[in-house]
């Protein structure tokens, strides 16, 4: 059991890597420190972002250390993971009246600014550091002793850093230990409010004694004894990673017996088949009504619901390709994407697999349907309101939808609908990237990757006045033009990889050839969004059998003969008039194949047909569904064999047969 995962360079040659940095930023041992200051927005914005880090610092950690803290002259500050000062607390009497300015919320600490300190060198080696007076790279810095560890989430990405500054000449021995000490008490603080409301957390330690300390390891359990979280103090005591793995193959215990276990009561047990751990359970705070699932893999934090990857949304069509191959290289520019479509090309599900395949996939996919919004509550939606900023206003205020977007991507759909009212304020946005919410002078700034989509020409629109010109040539950097359904040449894949989207385990891998020859020919008037609806309904009626033209519904057939001339009609040939099918009933048949089987041939063409009078069809076979249950007196698992059905229709048929 090390207490390092990696081998870390000495702390003489982190010093002199950190002095190489420096230089490389142009600075020199004369250089005064940079004063990079954020905006009263971009401040807010970052306090808003950064909450739940500050008041866990503030309110759950720090006052274990209140009793050590209050007897230094010292000053102990939070930055995130990009050097900028969140908050400080402790005695800043140290501080000449100079230094202060360098001390203040927003302030940036990054080496570039400071040269070599302890938040900035931290940050730069992902490691705890202390930087002794001399080791300053600034002179000017060279009042202070600081010691500073970064702080990281439970998916091991790095939120900030924690930091104790003090005169250089105070003693030092043990500052940097309880800064580490600190910022895992922080971790701990994090998982457990994050997860364990709904979770089973175990602590372990090789002494009894320090079970309690934040140098203890922390499992997160679920229901079924998975390790979906742990500390990183976790993985150095047990030697090796352990997220995913089940509990018993960490320990020597039975789940259920770790779960039942007292809480008060300490309990050793064999890890790994050899160490001796001391450890403590704890029971979710409130009762599992069903087992969660955190488990994020690397490096998104979450994925857009419904994702399909990019490399499913093509499958050789020349025209979604380029879109594609565009939209990927676009994607990492600060290009703004507008994607032209008929309704149901899918335009959102191609940029969902554009956000969740870009750098921004940490962060969120916000998509507003700009038609769906009533105008009068576009503004405050996008935009965000003060509490009292209008009548009706919640007496909270919200953020609204553009800042929700921040570092990640703003998916305006149907922008074409947008009020022209509205459009004149989103063109100050995307032309300041600040937003100023309703009611309010604050200004916060936004990062977001803008991709708008539209089923209208827009340039008619502008034309017309029902869009502003400016505002079209802020959103339509990179043009593209998702095909419908009907154009497309790889439909036919297409068929078969929504069909194996929707369908279960249970039911036929493959489209029958006289379903996929229906689909050819249909117009798809709604594109993709028709056939997930109809391959959906036809799933669901043909239960776990092939789907057949019967299980298609009626409008699908609508649309094909609304394609036919006037004088032509679709009807079955006498060759082809459909048999009664083997799964299905004579009542299923008889209620169906009048109504709908006038649509397919051998070949699954229509069959164009002047009015005249037609043959009479010919007589259905008889059902033997009866025949073969009597032969086999009854036994179900035996008829369905026989029949070569599945035991669901065979009672189903039965029933409607009037067999109890």
């Amino acid at each position: 059991m090390n207490d390092t995962e990696h081998t870390e360079p000495s702390h003489t040659t982190l010093i002199r890597r950190s002095w190489e940095r420096c230089r490389e930023f142009g600075l020199d041992h004369t250089s005064l420190p940079y004063l990079q200051t954020l905006s009263s927005g971009d401040l807010n914005n970052l306090m808003g972002e950064h909450r739940y880090l500050v008041q866990t610092t503030s309110n759950e950690v720090l006052p274990y250390y209140d009793n050590i803290l209050s007897n230094s002259q010292c000053l102990i500050l939070l930055t995130d993971s990009r050097g900028h000062l969140l908050n400080s607390w402790g005695d800043p009497r140290f501080l000449d009246t100079p230094h202060k300015q360098y001390f203040q919320q927003g302030v940036n600490w990054l080496e570039q600014y400071h040269g070599t300190n302890a938040i900035g060198t931290a940050l730069a080696t992902g490691q705890a550091v202390q930087i002794q007076r001399d080791e300053h790279f600034l002179k000017a810095n060279r009042f202070m002793t600081g010691s500073a560890s970064p702080i990281y989430n439970a998916h091991r990405d790095l939120l900030g850093v924690l930091d104790v500054s003090s005169d250089t000449y105070l003693p030092q021995a043990h500052t940097l230990g309880m800064v580490k000490l600190m910022a895992q008490s922080i971790e701990n603080r994090l998982i457990i409010n994050t997860f364990g409301d709904e979770n089973f957390l175990l602590t372990f330690n090789t002494h009894l004694n320090t079970i309690d300390s934040p140098w203890s390891g922390l499992l997160v359990l679920n229901e079924d004894g998975v390790i979906i979280s742990a500390n990183r103090r976790a993985g150095l005591l047990l030697g090796q990673e352990i997220t995913l793995a089940h509990i018993s193959s960490i320990f020597d215990c039975p789940l259920q017996a770790l779960k039942h276990h007292p809480e008060t009561q300490p309990l050793e047990l064999r890890a790994l088949g050899k160490y001796t751990m001391h450890c403590l359970i704890k029971r979710p705070r409130k009762p599992v009504t069903a087992p969660a699932d955190f488990r994020q893999p690397k490096p998104s934090a979450s994925k857009a619901e419904g994702y399909i990857p990019l490399e499913r949304i093509s499958f050789g069509d020349p025209q979604v390709e380029r879109c594609i191959g565009h939209a990927r290289r676009i994607m990492e520019k600060d290009i703004p994407i507008l994607i032209h479509g008929e309704t149901g090309v899918g335009k959102e599900e191609f940029v969902k697999a554009l956000h969740e395949q870009s750098s921004r996939n940490k962060y969120p996919l916000i998509a507003v349907n700009c038609a769906a919004i009533p105008g009068e509550l576009v503004e405050s939606e996008l935009f965000g309101y003060e509490k009292g900023a209008f009548t009706g206003a919640s007496s909270k205020g919200a953020i609204g939808l553009i800042r929700k977007a921040h570092k990640g991507t703003l998916f305006l759909d149907e922008i074409g609908e947008m009020p022209l009212k509205v459009q004149a304020r989103l063109l100050r946005v995307l032309q300041e990237r600040k937003v100023t919410p309703l009611g309010s002078t604050d200004s916060y700034a936004v990062d977001i990757k803008l991709i708008s989509a539209t089923n209208r020409s827009l340039r008619e629109d502008v034309a017309a006045g029902q869009f502003r010109q400016d505002l079209y040539y802020r959103v339509s950097g990179l043009n593209l033009e998702l095909p419908p359904l009907r154009h497309r040449t790889d439909r036919a894949a297409l068929f078969r990889e929504i069909h194996r989207l929707y369908r279960t385990p249970e039911q036929p891998e493959h489209l029958p050839g006289e379903i996929l020859a229906l689909f050819a020919q249909h117009p798809w008037p709604g594109n993709i969004r028709q056939l997930v609806s109809v391959i959906k309904i036809a799933l669901a009626l043909a239960d776990d059998e092939p789907i057949q033209s019967w299980h298609l519904p009626d409008d699908f057939f609508a649309d094909i003969r609304s394609q036919l001339s006037p004088d032509a009609k679709l009807v079955p040939p006498e060759q082809t008039a459909p048999p009664l099918h083997p799964n299905h009933s004579p009542i299923e048949v008889a209620h169906t194949a009048e109504a709908r089987m006038h649509s397919a041939g051998t070949a699954g063409q229509p069959f164009i047909h002047n009015p005249k009078p037609t043959a009479t069809p010919p007589e259905k076979p008889k059902d033997r569904t009866l025949d073969v249950y009597q032969q086999m007196q009854g036994n179900i698992s035996r008829t369905a064999r026989e029949l070569g059905i599945s035991r669901n229709t065979l009672y189903k048929r039965l029933r409607e047969l009037g067999v109890k």
